[in-house]
């Protein structure tokens, strides 16, 4: 929720450079290769994906956890580039975008960000 359209929109758009950290519960467990093939960016169809910097958290026996890096942030972009290399996304959360971190936010819940935040936000994006 915000009043500042304009900072959003710079923040989300995928033209920007601004890190956005997911933690993907995916089935299975990506091998080597696999988490290669994101740290190099992946082609969809005519669509390309630009390099991600991920890491496996957690193993189970059937699905893992990951920490997914990108700066795009183009729309269902974690969960294509997941389904491309064969292990689909079960559960995606963003918790972090430039140095905004979500922190034990619970879900519904909001809190008005510290005016330093909003400074940080605007000269990243250079509003």
């Amino acid at each position: 929720m915000t009043d500042d359209g304009e900072l959003t929109n710079k923040l989300m758009h995928p033209s920007n450079v601004v890190e956005k950290t997911y933690i993907a519960t995916v089935e299975g467990t990506p091998n080597k290769t696999e988490l290669d093939m994101l740290r190099v960016g992946i082609k969809v169809g005519k669509e390309k994906f630009s390099p991600a910097k991920v890491k496996v958290l957690k193993r189970f026996e059937s699905d893992s956890i990951l920490e997914i890096k990108i700066h795009e942030g183009k729309n269902h972009e974690v969960k294509i580039m997941c389904e491309k290399i064969g292990h689909p996304v079960k559960k995606l959360k963003r918790i972090k975008i430039g140095n905004l971190e979500l922190g034990d936010l619970r879900i519904g819940n909001y809190r008005r960000l510290e005016e330093d935040e909003v400074k940080c936000l605007k000269e990243l994006m250079k509003c």
